[in-house]
């Protein structure tokens, strides 16, 4: 109800304004325009257009949050607008707004744009409504009439720097928008939680949560008496943990400022997950025995009880951030933005119940515990030992980290075909077949990709390019961005349409570098890998930006929307 009755005290006022106080509404325009022309090709027109806002004043974002903002929208004449690119807004409140916060804009915020036209001359006209922190006044527009006489295929380099928004390549001073953002800003909550919920279903076949789902199951299948409606329970806690989790962590990553996964990946941390790994395979092999708190256990009748399942949720999702990073920090970025507490709750949840999922199907099927179990579980704990070498890769090297992997599976093949007894001897079998098929696979020499050359990141370099330009922002201990260089950057079909860009490597392995630092802000960087597109012209294309890994075959497909 709070926002429709603002939304008709804002009208009011804005209408009320002249008659009531002579004339309180400025005279001289908030909103001033300048335009560049960076291109054009026959009909099609490329440029950017700056708006320049009044100190104090800012005008509703081109997305605003709520239905009642009047959006600020660009329009030419004498052109048909193919697109515009706004930038990404920024989320205050006001004392007219009673609490409620707003998309806005604020200060210079470039809009760049692609036309089709024949004329010599286009006339561009924003259409805002400009407000300062107790009033917003009548909508008003804003033009400006842009000349294309003398304007070729490309921009002169010689054109002076004030004319150029982008001649020294700094990127928005915020976020640019991710896929989740422009999931919600374009379609709506709907269509964006049934997506963080199969996003969640996929980050189970990440390296670090795949793992831990026997783990998992077998805890719950130990803590379960049998009954269907106690394992639904269960798996809800356990969802609820990895909610509070991810939450936290996305609220860490915001505060500290920091790239997220970085304190997750440096050497000590990574030496501890490995070392936890190897708890964890003892434990698999019988050694000890996972359990929650007396405390817990005494108030569930010697069972880990709900509070078990949920401290289980929020031990996974310890051990999963290093993979589930870069989806939590876009996701908190978003939430952060909207600021409505309710949405942010729902959007978290829909991430962890697709992520827990599998678990309300698994324990609702499974038999109870038995043999079975104790043939997985020693399966696992190989597996397990496996992933203490994943962990240290960024240490030992991959020579060490592929043969370390490879012992760790074979052993555990041949100490399941030699063990003994016949109870669950079908699935023994079947266990020790698939350690030692992938076992084998980390054996096998791998053939040598495409070998791409990059250089160290420079200004000049980018600034001097005249051709598409790649930014690879990467760090020494970041998993992930080993994977793209072992996996796709190898691939030949990656490599030959990387032929046309000039290829640049950022190395933000010293998050404490102040150069480091500096270059992160400057592109607004959140986590790593990180990779920045500018197109021929030096603009940075937002909707390309990849942060995470990404296959080969949709890495192909990025790159050949870059020209």
């Amino acid at each position: 109800m709070r926002a429709p009755l603002f939304a008709v005290i804002a009208s009011f006022v804005a209408a009320a304004l002249p008659a009531q106080f002579g004339s309180p509404v400025p005279q001289n325009d908030l909103v001033k325009l300048t335009a560049a022309i960076h291109q054009k090709n026959g009909d099609e027109v490329r440029g950017v257009i700056t708006a320049e806002i009044e100190k104090g004043w800012h005008v509703n974002s081109a997305h605003p949050l709520e239905s009642f903002a009047i959006p600020t929208t660009l329009s030419l004449e004498n052109a048909e607008l193919v697109k515009a690119d706004f930038p990404p807004h920024t989320i205050k409140s006001f004392t007219f707004s009673g609490g409620t916060k707003l998309a806005v804009y604020e200060g210079s915020i470039p809009i760049g744009f692609t036309a089709r036209t024949a004329a010599q001359t286009i006339t561009a006209k924003l259409h805002y409504q400009a407000c300062n922190d107790t009033v917003c006044l009548p909508p008003r527009n804003a033009t400006i009439a842009i000349s294309l006489s003398n304007v070729g295929p490309a921009l002169s380099r010689s054109r002076p720097a004030e004319s150029r928004p982008y001649t020294n390549f700094t990127p928005l001073s915020a976020a640019p928008k991710d896929r989740i953002t422009s999931t919600f800003l374009s379609h709506g909550l709907p269509l964006t939680l049934l997506i963080l919920f199969v996003g969640g279903l996929a980050l189970n076949l990440t390296p670090c949560v795949f793992p831990m789902i026997p783990i998992t199951i077998g805890f719950f299948a130990m803590q379960s008496d049998g009954r269907r409606s106690r394992r639904l329970a269960l798996s809800a806690s356990y969802v609820a943990g990895l909610v509070v989790m991810y939450s936290v962590l996305g609220v860490a990553a915001a505060l500290s400022g920091k790239l997220f996964g970085s304190w997750l990946q440096h050497p000590a941390v990574l030496i501890g997950l490995a070392l936890l790994m190897l708890v964890l395979a003892s434990s698999m092999f019988g050694a000890w025995e996972m359990t929650v708190p007396k405390f817990i256990a005494n108030r569930s009748g010697g069972r880990a009880g709900l509070a078990g399942a949920a401290v289980m949720g929020l031990f996974v999702g310890i051990v999963a951030a290093p993979c589930v990073g870069p989806v939590v920090v876009a996701l908190f970025t978003l939430v952060a933005g909207i600021g409505k507490p309710v949405i942010g709750f729902v959007m978290f949840g829909s991430l962890a119940l697709g992520l827990g999922s599998p678990y309300l199907v698994a324990l609702s099927a499974m038999p109870r515990p038995g043999e079975w179990m104790v043939q997985v579980k020693k399966a696992m704990g190989f597996v397990l030992i496996a992933m203490a070498f994943y962990f240290l890769r960024p240490l030992i090297g991959d020579d060490a980290f592929r043969w370390g992997v490879a012992a760790s599976l074979l052993v555990g093949a041949v100490f399941l075909f030699l063990s003994r007894g016949v109870r669950g001897r079908v699935l023994r079998l079947a266990c020790a077949s698939l350690l030692l098929i992938l076992g084998a696979a980390f054996v096998v020499p791998r053939t040598k990709g495409a070998i791409v050359q990059w250089q160290k990141y420079d200004t000049k370099t980018i600034t001097n390019a005249g051709k598409p330009v790649i930014i690879d922002f990467y760090a020494d201990w970041c998993l992930p961005c080993k994977e793209l260089d072992e996996k796709t950057f190898s691939d030949r079909a990656v490599a030959a349409e990387l032929d046309r860009f000039v290829r640049v490597k950022a190395d933000l392995t010293n998050n404490e570098d102040p150069a480091v630092q500096k270059l992160t802000k400057q592109y607004a960087i959140v986590g790593v890998p990180t990779l920045v597109f500018l197109d021929s012209a030096g603009r940075e294309l937002n909707a390309q930006r990849l942060t995470g890994f990404e296959n080969p075959q949709a890495f192909v497909a990025r790159l050949k929307q870059v020209r």
